[in-house]
């Protein structure tokens, strides 16, 4: 087995539940139920022994920066106590290694002056999930109680963009839905002037396709493709968009590390609330326990981690890790062959393109073809 580049990143599930039940969420309405029988939240003792594992892995492989990216569920659930012992206990290993950029992934509706003096003092960028307009957040984000979430999003937003905070605003992660418009969408997210937005397609497999499944008219590209456009032309750029800068970097020739676009192999894992490590949490649209490792952060290092047959498969990038019908394909240099939970069949596990296949080839030939063109025109202008 090759040598596996190390780990930058951890993706730290510090609470099991969620303030919501958002009815695509892939972690409570898919295949796997395993957060039924993990710890509600993260321990210190759990915390503590993830800060050692992480800068050991920093010191061996002489990083000088990693991530951290606090999860869930609603990682606010684990109360500000919990979450102030593991950035003090990050802080307090990692000094003298490396620089730790921490961030957290959360719906908002809990966040509070409190939890943002906390942020503020240690650096923490905080990333929201929104789905559009009060109508089109609403459709899917609600509470248990159906009542829908805009209202309290909006709520932490306005906290999160006054001036003593707006610095630590990343942005917002938007699921596409297909009955919302795609302009309207948008529009909506930029009035929150964020740094960056991120578009999720909803997480499906072959056995169970995503709302609107319809390879002959691909509504997800042509949705995208609306935002990119308007997006890409804009006299200014508002905001950046992940997935467009990742495709067009990559059509000009970049390399970008990323989960579901180009070759490159993926560089962080997941710990679970127990600390036990496992795989991208997109796994677990797949099957039960479809991301678990059976490795844990008491027993096993990362670098052990990074050795297993599962872990190495799962991160792997390259063409040798995708189906034949992707080898040949013209655009796989840009699409990497999507996600890899989304090629998941129960048959024939992964080795299959896409569920999303034909959305992807359409979605990055449009973008390749478009700034190719471009940076082709310029370069005669000037030649």
């Amino acid at each position: 087995m090759r040598d596996a580049n190390p780990f930058v990143e951890w993706v730290v599930k510090v609470a099991q539940p969620c303030n919501l039940a958002c009815d695509y969420c892939y972690v409570y309405e898919m295949a796997d139920r395993s957060w039924r029988h993990k710890p509600t939240v993260m321990s210190p003792r759990t915390a503590d022994q993830l800060a050692r594992r992480i800068a050991e892995h920093a010191r061996r492989h002489a990083l000088s920066r990693v991530r951290v990216t606090l999860h869930g569920g609603e990682p606010l659930l684990a109360g500000l106590p919990r979450i102030e012992h593991l950035l003090e206990v990050l802080e307090l290993e990692l000094h003298g290694t490396a620089e730790c950029d921490i961030s957290v992934q959360s719906n908002a509706t809990l966040l509070n002056p409190l939890w943002m003096d906390l942020f503020r003092r240690h650096g923490v960028s905080v990333g929201v999930s929104l789905d559009g307009g009060r109508e089109a957040n609403d459709r899917h984000r609600r509470a248990r109680n159906g009542r829908g979430s805009h209202a309290a999003v909006q709520r932490g937003l306005e906290l999160l963009r006054r001036p003593e905070n707006k610095a630590l605003f990343a942005g917002l992660l938007c699921t596409v839905d297909l009955d919302n418009a795609p302009l309207d969408v948008f529009e909506s997210l930029l009035a929150y002037e964020p740094p960056a937005v991120n578009f999720l397609l909803p997480h499906a497999t072959w056995e169970h396709p995503p709302p609107g499944h319809d390879p002959d008219r691909t509504p997800y590209a042509n949705w995208l493709l609306t935002v990119f456009e308007r997006w890409y032309t804009a006299p200014r750029q508002e905001t950046g968009v992940r997935l467009f800068e990742d495709l067009v970097d990559l059509a000009l020739g970049g390399e970008v590390r990323s989960e579901s676009t180009g070759l490159a192999d993926t560089d962080f894992l997941v710990v679970e609330s127990d600390g036990t490590i496992e795989l991208s949490d997109s796994l677990k649209v797949t099957q039960e326990g479809g991301a678990a490792t059976g490795l844990d952060i008491f027993t096993h290092d990362f670098d052990t981690a990074a050795r297993h047959p599962a872990v190495a498969d799962a991160r792997r990038g390259g063409l040798a890790a995708l189906a034949d019908v992707c080898r040949g394909c013209e655009v796989v240099r840009l699409c990497g062959g999507g996600l890899r939970a989304h090629r998941f069949r129960p048959d024939t596990g992964f080795a299959n393109a896409s569920v999303y296949c034909a959305d992807l080839r359409v979605l990055t030939t449009r973008i390749r073809d478009r700034v190719v063109a471009d940076a082709d025109a310029l370069l005669g202008s000037v030649s």
